[in-house]
């Protein structure tokens, strides 16, 4: 019995062979094309977060300026410019300056004016944001370079 065949004309063993090599090359071409994704990125980078702002001479010292499209407040005093985030560490929500710093209405959060954690949930402070001076002379602000806390850019020659 082992060598007669079935009435579709082929053996249960040369059925199961069949399927083992079927299975076989199937996963191997999946393995293969798999091993030739891997040198591609699979994550593709996101838009530029760079800003350009403004000239210098339009934020005089004093200035304190919530930048909505870019969710950050741009500062000018007598030291320099500086930029702080406006999307709080906790969970992402917008922040909004108050007297005493900036809050975050969603979960209570609440930051000094340089932006340390002084209550509520948020882990971290707020990040300082590099600022530039591009080549045509307007100030610059790079969202995904962050700073340290009380670094200040200095435009030479400028309002």
């Amino acid at each position: 019995m082992p060598d007669e065949k079935k009435e579709n004309g082929i053996s249960r063993r040369e059925f199961l062979t069949k399927g083992a090599l079927g299975s076989f090359f199937v996963a191997m071409g999946g393995a293969t094309a798999g091993g030739f994704a891997l040198p591609k990125p699979t994550v593709s980078p996101g838009p530029s977060r760079r800003y350009k702002l403004g000239a210098p001479d339009e934020f005089p010292v004093g200035t304190a300026v919530k930048m909505d499209k870019e969710n950050l407040f741009l500062f000018r005093d007598d030291e320099g410019y500086y930029a702080i985030t406006a999307v709080c560490t906790h969970l992402g929500c917008i922040i909004t300056k108050v007297d005493d710093g900036f809050e975050c209405p969603c979960h209570g959060s609440r930051f000094s004016p340089d932006g340390r954690v002084v209550g509520g949930p948020a882990p971290s402070g707020l990040p300082w944001l590099e600022v530039s001076l591009t080549p045509d002379g307007y100030l610059m602000v790079d969202a995904d370079v962050e700073i340290a806390p009380g670094t200040k850019f200095v435009a030479i020659n400028c309002g």
